[in-house]
């Protein structure tokens, strides 16, 4: 498992699948939960993203932010490669999934 880092890497042909992919999206709430959630599932997460992260720090606020914009472009590029829709991971927390719906016009 790994962050999508752009719609190139979402092409289902490309991973050899025939069935539609829905692409799951978690915002970033803060910088230790993702690094940790992703730590403890397997993911990797780009470079980039992670010196970002790293930035961020403790600034639960600053990183939510930082996550509704990440999710945005990030989505906005899936719907764009063909993603036939969004899966989203709230964690029961629907602040920056909603705001990420609202940027996209979805919402």
């Amino acid at each position: 498992m790994t962050f999508i880092s752009n719609s190139r890497d979402f092409v289902a042909g490309k991973l050899g699948v025939a069935a539609p992919l829905v692409p799951g999206v978690i915002p970033v709430l803060s910088a230790p939960g993702i690094i940790k959630f992703t730590q403890k599932c397997g993911a990797k997460i780009p470079p980039s993203l992670r010196a970002r992260l790293d930035e961020l720090g403790t600034d639960d606020e600053a990183a939510a932010e930082f996550g509704i914009e990440y999710a945005t472009r990030q989505c906005e590029e899936l719907l764009r490669a063909g993603a036939p829709g969004l899966h989203f991971y709230t964690l029961n927390k629907s602040r920056s999934t909603v705001q990420v719906l609202r940027n996209l016009g979805l919402a």
